[in-house]
């Protein structure tokens, strides 16, 4: 029987295994990947406190290090289903193994949702990222492509014009599906290209991206674009499936929670990417995780008898 069962080995999930752990609490992480999550295949992170310029693939390695040295233990599968009891949860995998623990918490994040052209996965960290906010200054007075028409890839378009020479923005349509006042702004910052009626086909390159192929759906032409960085922002998906049998989930499949990172069942946390919040980044995953695991600590101590 765990104390903390942390489904997911992202920063949030190894943040709160570390807080766990350090509790002298019996701790639990399952991941079905490699631990890290997204930090594990971003390139370059120059906005994480503490360090000017990392390897993506370093921080991940020192916060899942850090997690083991206080005594977490790693468990490799898939989780398909939770049951909630009075005073335990039972975890289902896919290989048919079954965990007990006090507490759960939920910390798979989200899938972007992909173009599905050739050569995205190739290009992945290199010159194809799906957040501005942690990879936009690495292109600075570069020809940038975002590909998109809802809120989130006017908002990106947007704030990639403090670094882009020229934002090229693509849309499948001829009008937005975004807010009317961010097209208004878009439309109006002379930075920002509209490139309406196109959808990408491929993606190019040897070792890096150098170029984008569109297809003009007015003319039915192709047409190339150099560039060396394109952002897909054509939405996320919440990785919930397994939580279908639980009546936490908004209308979009992500988690509610409340600011202690409570979902309505008891002794259930949430954390990280796969909640309903506005903002997504490491630091927001890592102090999610401090606080679902001292949430659980108390939870442990004053309600279970």
């Amino acid at each position: 029987m765990y104390d903390i069962l942390i489904i997911g080995a992202g920063p949030a999930g190894i943040t709160c295994a570390i807080y766990g752990a350090r509790a002298n609490l019996n701790v639990g992480i399952i991941e079905k990947e490699a631990p890290g999550g997204k930090v594990l295949k971003t390139d370059e992170i120059e906005n994480y406190p503490g360090f000017d310029n990392v390897k993506g693939i370093d921080l991940a390695s020192k916060m899942f290090e850090q997690c083991l040295k206080f005594g977490t233990e790693f468990l490799f599968g898939n989780v398909v289903k939770i049951n909630n009891f009075d005073n335990y949860k039972e975890v289902i995998l896919e290989s048919g193994e079954t965990y007990q623990s006090k507490t759960v918490v939920i910390a798979t994040g989200n899938d972007v949702k992909k173009m599905n052209v050739p050569n995205e996965d190739k290009f992945y960290a290199k010159g194809i990222s799906y957040c501005a906010v942690c990879d936009g200054a690495l292109y600075k007075d570069k020809d940038m492509f975002v590909i998109g028409g809802g809120n989130s890839a006017l908002q990106e378009a947007l704030f990639l014009t403090k670094f882009a020479k020229k934002v090229y923005l693509v849309h499948r349509r001829d009008e937005f599906r975004a807010e009317k006042h961010l097209v208004d702004k878009v439309k109006n910052n002379p930075k920002i290209e509209l490139l309406l009626s196109y959808v990408p086909v491929s993606i190019n390159g040897e070792d890096h991206v150098t170029s984008i192929t569109l297809l003009n759906k007015k003319t039915s032409q192709e047409e190339v674009f150099a560039t060396n960085v394109v952002f897909p922002f054509i939405g996320f998906e919440p990785k919930t499936e397994f939580l279908q049998n639980l009546d936490i989930l908004d209308d979009k499949g992500y988690v509610i929670v409340n600011d202690k990172m409570e979902t309505k069942i008891k002794g259930i946390y949430s954390i990280g990417d796969v909640n309903s919040k506005p903002l997504r980044q490491i630091t927001t995953a890592v102090s999610d995780g401090a606080t679902a695991a001292i949430e659980a600590e108390h939870y442990i101590q004053n309600e279970l008898k």
